[in-house]
């Protein structure tokens, strides 16, 4: 049975990530938690430190997130009805990616879906900073949607890779696990400065025809283009439906969403994106 934490602020951005969650994986026996964490606006050290049901500050804004989480609930049953789901409410004074990385912990997490931006929403930015720290912090495989994005399936999936990376099971299974519920494609895009492989580059690259020998793929080597050219480039002649990276220390990966400001590189993202982590908790 997948497990899948929805964190929800309630906005209509996180709402559209929780209907994608629930349509990708309809056909699989899910255990979905949907989860607000809450702190109050204003509160003191002491309030932190002691209980807060000590004071009473929180009790108004729990009931509210847990009137709210009932809401989702309620909406959830009325407009994807699923025997194969069943979901759990969770409203928890903490921050947001301190909460996650317990309950993905915890209860063994397979993906955390979210949505790209939170209920503020500023046009111009392409990630939250909620879910950038989601990215950096989570170990464990984040699928974020862009808040205009309707569900499609993903049966055209790029995967941009330096071929750096010494893959193992937990980089790629969550690839595998999606793919395979679809008539799914998979682009492995190699972005290159014009230098041939490396001896270690040519045996990672082994490792992912072995693991996507029964899934339908390719593989696309371009060169001269930095990667979010490439990127943008590649999805101009595909139909993307789904871009996963894996997060590893020094990739490109790293360099692409920490390192840069998003106007400086000019990316845009409209797809939902699939961020693997280099090390999870399971390991």
């Amino acid at each position: 049975m997948k497990k899948i934490l929805l964190p929800t602020d309630f906005s209509n951005n996180s709402w559209n990530a929780i209907s994608y969650a629930l349509q990708l994986f309809k056909n699989e026996t899910c255990k979905f938690y949907l989860l607000n964490a809450y702190t109050p606006v204003i509160y003191h050290v002491e309030y932190v430190l002691v209980s807060p049901a000590q004071y009473g500050l929180g009790d108004a804004v729990r009931e509210n997130a847990l009137k709210q989480l009932e809401d989702f609930k309620t909406r959830i049953e009325k407009e994807f009805s699923n025997p194969k789901h069943t979901l759990k409410t969770m409203a928890v004074f903490n921050t947001l990616v301190s909460e996650i990385k317990e309950v993905v912990d915890k209860k063994a997490i397979d993906y955390v879906v979210t949505g790209t931006k939170g209920a503020t929403g500023v046009k111009e930015v392409l990630f939250g900073s909620n879910t950038v720290h989601i990215f950096k912090n989570v170990k464990c495989p984040v699928i974020a949607i862009p808040d205009d994005f309707s569900f499609e399936k993903p049966h055209e999936v790029l995967f941009p890779t330096d071929y750096e990376i010494d893959y193992k099971d937990h980089h790629l299974k969550p690839i595998i696990d999606i793919v395979s519920l679809y008539n799914t494609r998979v682009n492995i895009l190699n972005v290159s400065y014009g230098y041939d492989l490396s001896e270690s580059q040519k045996a990672h690259k082994s490792i992912l025809e072995t693991y996507f020998k029964n899934t339908t793929h390719l593989f696309h080597s371009v060169s001269n283009q930095n990667v979010p050219e490439a990127i943008t480039n590649f999805q101009i002649k595909a139909k993307i439906n789904l871009l996963i990276m894996i997060n590893n220390k020094h990739s490109f990966f790293e360099n692409l969403f920490f390192k840069s400001t998003i106007n400086q590189i000019g990316f845009h993202l409209n797809v939902p994106f699939l961020v693997i982590p280099s090390t999870t908790y399971k390991t």
